[in-house]
């Protein structure tokens, strides 16, 4: 019979936490803050009793965010102190440049790739990128599917910023979204994780 490992789960330190990616929209930290702050101390408890963060121990057995960066930063902008994580997998004893090849995505707000040296120590040093909070508010929209592709808002986040203006999604957001829900249903974004726009009949 098979053995089945179950996670390890256990309280850590938000501010012990290391992001494995350099932005967050913070248009969606921010409603991630006001649904907390409309919480009470009991439903709060249970919240965090139930929302765990995935980890992984890297080098140095510092613990690395691998999702749920939103979340975290939303809780630690909010004064919480400590949350449970979940320690998916220990992977301590690979070296520096190995362990950032799998696990991280080291791309600036502007999409530029960066060395794993840009990776902020903790998530409260997380950048903002308007692209990725504009590509999970088109994902909420229907404008494509929930995919498990690692960093798939990313990917439609960079479709995004070559297409809509960095102004406009900063100064009119809801202009943005009408913009972004046309570019989600076209043939250019086919090969995107999660497309679901029309499929032209032969």
């Amino acid at each position: 019979m098979p053995h089945v490992r179950e996670p390890i789960l256990r309280p850590i330190a938000i501010d012990d936490l290391r992001p494995t990616q350099i932005t967050v929209g913070m248009r969606e930290v921010k409603s991630k803050r006001l649904r907390w702050g409309e919480m009470g101390l009991r439903k709060g408890g249970e919240f965090l009793g139930k929302h765990t963060i995935p980890v992984v121990l890297g080098p140095g057995r510092h613990p690395y965010v691998i999702d749920h960066h939103h979340l975290a930063r939303a809780l630690h902008d909010e004064g919480v102190k400590r949350v449970l994580v979940t320690v998916v997998a220990n992977l301590s004893k690979l070296e520096v440049d190995a362990f950032c090849h799998n696990w991280m995505h080291p791309f600036d707000d502007e999409g530029h790739r960066r060395t794993h040296r840009a990776l902020p120590r903790t998530v409260a040093k997380l950048v903002d990128d308007p692209f990725r909070s504009l590509a999970g508010e088109l994902r909420r929209a229907g404008g494509f599917a929930k995919d498990t592709t690692p960093f798939s808002e990313f990917i439609w986040a960079d479709f995004l910023r070559r297409r809509v203006k960095r102004k406009l999604v900063e100064r009119d957001f809801d202009r943005a979204l009408e913009t972004g829900l046309q570019l989600c249903k076209s043939t250019d974004a086919s090969y995107l994780p999660g497309w679901c726009g029309p499929i032209p009949e032969d």
